[in-house]
C-alpha cells in the first residue's frame, strides 16, 4: 500500500472539494492523530509546555503567512499585534468580567481592526517601504503598552487569572495537560479555517494580489479591499495567539512582544515555507524547539567546549541566524517543500521521475 499520493482522479465535484483525497493522505492523518493523542501521556510537563508554546505559535504563524506568504504584504508588526490581543483579552476578562471565550473573541476583533488601520499604508507602499511602515506599528503599539499606566495599573506587568469558564477551571496538577487539549483544538481549527480560506474566492484574491496586483485588478479583483482584508484576517489570527499567550502564561508584560518576537515569527514562515499553511505549522514547531535543542547541545558539549554554555544566548542567536541563512540559500521554499520532495521521491520510486 502506497504511503504517498501518486495521482488524482476526481469523478465528482464533492470529491474535488475534499481536503484529503487519497488513501495515503488519510493514512498520514491517522498516524498524526495517534501521535497527537499520545503526547500528553508520554511527555512530562517540561516538554508538554514546549509543545503548548508551539501550538500557540502555529496560530500566530498561520496569521503572518496569510499576510506575507499568501498576499505578499510583508509585516514586522507581529509582536505589536500579539500585544493588542493579549492585553485586550485580559482587560475584558479580569476587569470587565467578560467570560474568557468572549474576551478572546473580542480580542480577535479588536486586533483585526487595529491591523486593518495599520494596513492602510499597504494601499500605497510595497516591499521595504511597507516593512518600515509595519515596523512603525510595532514601535507605536509597544510605546503605548509601556507608557500607558492604566493597562498595567502602574506595575509594568499584568497578572492574569487562572482560566475558568462555566464551572471548569484549569487545575495546577494537570495544568499543561488541560491546556494541551485546549490549544490543540484551537490550532486544528486555525489550520482548517486557513486551508479552506484559500479554497474560497477571497483567498484566491489574496494570491492574485501577491502574484501581480495590476493583473489582479485587471481581472476584477478589488486590490485595496483584498489587502485590507488580508491585514484584518492575519491580525485576527495573531490577536488570537496573543490572547492565548496571556491566558496560558498567566502574566504579561511588554517584554513578551518586542521586535525580536516579530522577527521570530517571520523566521517561522521563512523556514516552514511562505504561502503554505502546512509550512506555517512546520516552521512554528521547528523554531520553537530550536532553542531547546541548542541548549541541550551546549550542555552536552560543555565538557570539551565550556564556552558554549558560558555564551549560550550568543550561541543561540548565531544558530538562529545560520538556520535562516541556510534555508534562504539552500531551500528558500522551506520545510514544506522538503517534505513535498520526499513524498514525490517515494511516489515515483524506484524510478527517478
Amino acid at each position: 500500500m502506497a504511503a504517498t499520493q501518486t495521482g488524482l482522479h476526481h469523478r465528482s465535484y464533492a470529491s474535488e472539494l475534499r481536503i484529503w483525497t487519497s488513501r495515503a493522505q488519510w493514512i498520514r492523518l491517522g498516524l498524526l492523530t495517534v501521535l497527537l493523542l499520545a503526547l500528553p501521556w508520554v511527555l512530562d510537563n517540561y516538554w508538554l509546555s514546549i509543545v503548548n508554546t508551539a501550538l500557540i505559535a502555529v496560530v500566530g504563524a498561520i496569521g503572518l503567512n496569510i499576510l506575507v506568504g499568501y498576499t505578499g504584504q510583508i509585516s514586522l508588526g507581529q509582536g505589536g499585534f500579539l500585544a493588542v490581543g493579549a492585553y485586550t483579552s485580559v482587560i475584558l476578562a479580569d476587569r470587565a468580567g467578560l467570560p474568557v471565550p468572549l474576551s478572546i473573541a473580542s480580542a480577535v476583533i479588536v486586533t483585526a481592526v487595529v491591523g486593518t488601520f495599520f494596513g492602510l499604508p499597504g494601499l500605497r507602499l510595497k516591499g521595504l517601504y511597507l516593512a518600515i511602515a509595519t515596523l512603525a506599528s510595532q514601535q507605536i503599539i509597544l510605546f503605548i503598552v509601556r507608557r500607558w499606566g492604566w493597562l498595567t495599573e502602574g506595575r509594568g506587568f499584568v497578572d492574569v487569572s487562572r482560566l475558568e469558564f462555566l464551572g471548569f477551571r484549569i487545575q495546577r496538577e494537570t495544568f499543561e495537560q488541560q491546556w494541551y487539549w485546549i490549544l490543540l483544538i484551537i490550532a486544528i481549527l486555525a489550520v482548517l479555517v486557513a486551508v479552506n480560506l484559500f479554497r474560497s474566492g477571497l483567498g484566491r484574491s489574496f494570491m492574485a494580489v501577491r502574484d501581480q496586483d495590476i493583473a489582479a485588478a485587471a481581472i476584477g479583483v478589488n486590490v485595496a479591499r483584498a489587502k485590507l482584508t488580508a491585514f484584518a484576517v492575519s491580525s485576527g489570527f495573531v490577536g488570537l495567539a496573543g490572547a492565548l499567550t496571556a491566558h496560558y502564561t498567566e502574566v504579561i508584560s511588554w517584554e513578551r512582544f518586542t521586535l525580536d518576537v516579530s522577527i521570530l515569527y517571520l523566521a517561522m514562515i521563512i523556514v516552514g515555507g511562505l504561502g503554505s499553511v502546512a509550512g506555517s505549522v512546520y516552521g512554528a514547531v521547528f523554531i520553537t524547539f530550536l532553542p531547546v535543542v541548542v541548549r541541550g547541545f551546549a550542555e552536552f558539549a560543555g565538557g570539551f567546549a565550556p564556552f558554549l554554555q558560558a555564551q549560550l544566548p550568543a550561541f543561540q542567536n548565531a544558530v538562529f541566524g545560520l538556520v535562516i541563512i541556510v534555508f534562504l540559500i539552500i531551500e528558500p521554499r522551506g520545510l514544506n517543500h522538503i517534505w513535498t520532495r520526499i513524498k514525490d521521491y517515494f511516489g515515483y520510486w524506484p524510478f527517478r521521475y
